[in-house]
């Protein structure tokens, strides 16, 4: 009996990014059945992979060797109701696979019997016919499978996984991520930087209604919010009050940027950090009950006493609370206050987001990353966000900038470093915007299958948008910014 395996939980077993996974699949490398990876199938392709030497065993037994035990169990472990219940899931499960097994028993024993009367029944011919096929039989079921070790070991880990961890998928846009530790199913999905719907995420609203397709969520947070009887009755629920107990599929809506409201939060400053000579980065956190609801590429506009100044967040929408974006020095009135003053636990009023750079999350292909000095700031929030969902094939990160104009090179180097489907390559502005572009666009001569992501001036965009159509970019894959 085949055992089949989704896409991201087969990411997480062999280590390999979700894009890796697609690119073998549509090589024909790597079958699937309806979206799914049989296990069988996934021994032949990576046979060099020992699944009891990383993933989650290793996870786990980290946590239990942990000195600061119950706070890592506490983060990293569901609650206790939850992992029962898990349990109790992963137990049906064996408890049905035993019941065949002795099912099958019963019919093997059956059958020998058959097999004897047969025999008895026959001549010499029909008795050797049977001994022979009894002897096959007995040597079949002794042997051990092939890859049976290996076998073992994957169902183990991927037990191990499930109850670690539930698996959503989100219909109708097809997004994925998992539900870890205590996290609600908004926790999660905000987590892994897919913006559903909410509003107060304490179960006030209904903001973030959605629709269980399949499998089983708990409730494990009250809300005051009533849901109509049909509703429930259809699958209704609120993300913010419930977790995953199973692989689930929901129905809810991905918003888009221009779906997003314009919110008026007070954060408060948690750090400034020198990145050069005119550069900070302001890290600046939101209160627990009012997280900015953003997307990768957006900004805002910040604001302390009368000092004003507009933004890119530089920070990816899976970072929780904290808001990081890069204030260049300058003799605006922002810019002076936080160079000049950078006091910890300042409050800055951030009103917004506001534009329509952001990520096409339905995209699935390569793309190029180009930033013009700082505006590096919103593609490396795009960066972040597409590392977070896995949603490009390959990714291409030209930064073009003066000597201390590179502030985090060091970070864009540890990206190229740890990931191998991404390139970076920093570059000088003094030969000018044209032929930046050109020596840019040299390295992709065939863009029919590629998104680009640009932030710069306007001379700039013009000729690397005109240089990308010549070398076949879709006009719908263009994405520009002037900064």
């Amino acid at each position: 009996m085949s055992h089949y395996l989704p896409l991201s939980r087969v990411a997480r077993l062999v280590g390999q990014p979700r894009s890796e996974i697609q690119r073998l699949i549509h090589a024909g490398s790597l079958s699937t059945f309806d979206g799914m990876v049989d296990m069988n199938e996934l021994l032949r392709v990576f046979p060099d992979i020992r699944w009891e030497d990383d993933g989650e065993f290793r996870r786990v037994q980290e946590i239990k060797e942990k000195a600061f035990g119950k706070r890592v169990y506490e983060r990293a472990l569901p609650d206790k109701e939850v992992l029962a219940e898990r349990l109790f899931e992963l137990g049906k499960e064996f408890a049905a696979a035993k019941t065949l097994l002795l099912h099958y028993h019963e019919v093997l024993s059956f059958m020998g019997d058959k097999l004897n009367d047969v025999a008895d029944t026959g001549g010499v011919a029909t008795l050797d016919a049977v001994t022979g096929l009894k002897q096959w039989l007995k040597r079949e079921l002794n042997a051990a499978p092939k890859e049976a070790e290996r076998a073992e070991a994957l169902l183990a880990q991927e037990s191990v996984m499930r109850i670690m961890s539930a698996q959503v998928t989100i219909q109708p846009s097809g997004h994925e991520f998992f539900v870890e530790g205590n996290d609600t199913l908004l926790e999660a999905a905000l987590r892994a930087g897919i913006p559903l719907n909410y509003g107060c995420s304490n179960g006030n609203c209904g903001e973030c209604k959605a629709r269980l397709v399949s499998g089983q969520v708990k409730k494990v947070h009250p809300h005051d919010f009533v849901i109509r009887e049909p509703d429930k009755a259809n699958g209704a629920f609120l993300l913010c009050s419930y977790t995953a107990i199973t692989d689930v599929v929901i129905e809810a809506r991905v918003y888009g940027a221009n779906d997003i409201p314009e919110q008026g939060i007070t954060t408060k400053v948690k750090a400034v950090e020198m990145l050069g000579n005119g550069i900070a980065a302001l890290h600046l956190t939101a209160p627990r009950s009012q997280r900015l609801r953003f997307l990768a590429g957006q900004h805002v506009t910040l604001s302390v006493d009368d000092a004003e100044g507009e933004y890119y967040v530089a920070s990816c929408p899976c970072e929780d609370r904290h808001i990081e974006v890069h204030v260049r020095r300058d003799n605006r009135g922002f810019s002076r206050r936080i160079f000049d003053n950078p006091r910890k636990e300042t409050p800055v009023r951030l009103e917004g987001p506001h534009g329509e750079f952001v990520m096409k999350l339905d995209s699935r292909r390569p793309v190029l990353f180009i930033a013009w000095e700082d505006g590096f700031a919103p593609i490396k929030s795009l960066i972040q966000h597409a590392m977070s969902l896995e949603i490009a094939e390959a990714m291409y990160l030209y930064w073009a900038a003066d000597d201390v104009g590179h502030y985090q090179d060091n970070l864009c180097r540890a990206w190229a470093d740890a990931l191998d489907d991404f390139v970076y390559q920093p570059m000088q502005i003094a030969s000018g915007a044209k032929a930046v572009a050109e020596a840019i666009l040299a390295h992709h001569p065939d863009l029919q299958r590629v998104d680009i992501y640009a932030a710069g001036p306007s001379d700039f965009l013009d000729a690397l948008y005109r240089g990308a159509l010549l070398h076949g970019l879709s006009e719908l894959g263009w994405h520009g910014e002037v900064i």
